[in-house]
């Protein structure tokens, strides 16, 4: 990143990837899947 703002404004769209699209094997899933009632799913 060119610079320090840069690297804040991609942050939440690399961590939203990394939460729920990436399949990790050992998981099963993206790692989100794991974490019960995620975002009110369970309500």
């Amino acid at each position: 990143y060119r610079s320090e703002t840069a690297r804040r404004a991609a942050l939440p769209a690399w961590l939203h990837t990394y939460n729920h699209h990436r399949h990790h094997t050992a998981l099963g899933g993206p790692p989100a899947s794991r974490v019960p009632n995620l975002s009110g799913q369970n309500s």
